[in-house]
C-alpha cells in the first residue's frame, strides 16, 4: 500500500509528516484480522481510507459506496485526526491503473 500526504515512521510505529518533495511512501505489510464486537479506539488513531487507485473517485454502487473505496484502516498517530483529514492523507493499492 502507498501512503499519500504523510509517511509511516518505522522508528516509532506511527503516522508522521512526510518529508519534503516525497509524494508517496510505502506502508509496511499489514495483516487484517477480523475481531467480533471490536470497540474502535477513540483517540490516538487516524481512520485512514484505502482506495484502489489514485483518482479517489468511482461510481456509486447500489450500497451507496464508491467502487474505488476499499475500507478504513486505523493508523496510530500522536496528532489529531483532523490534521490528517485536512492534509488529505489516504492509502492506495496502486499508483497506476
Amino acid at each position: 500500500m502507498f501512503l499519500e500526504g504523510a509517511r509511516w515512521d518505522s522508528n516509532i510505529h506511527r503516522l508522521n509528516e512526510s518529508f519534503p518533495k516525497e509524494l508517496y511512501n510505502d506502508l509496511p505489510l499489514a495483516l487484517f484480522l477480523p475481531k467480533e464486537d471490536r470497540k474502535p479506539p477513540t483517540f490516538g488513531i487516524y481512520n485512514c481510507p484505502i482506495y484502489k487507485v489514485l483518482s479517489r473517485q468511482g461510481t456509486l454502487s447500489t450500497t451507496g459506496h464508491s467502487t474505488n473505496f476499499v475500507i478504513f484502516m486505523d493508523l496510530p498517530s500522536r496528532e489529531s485526526e483532523e490534521k490528517w483529514v485536512k492534509a488529505g492523507v489516504a492509502l492506495f493499492l496502486a499508483l497506476r491503473i
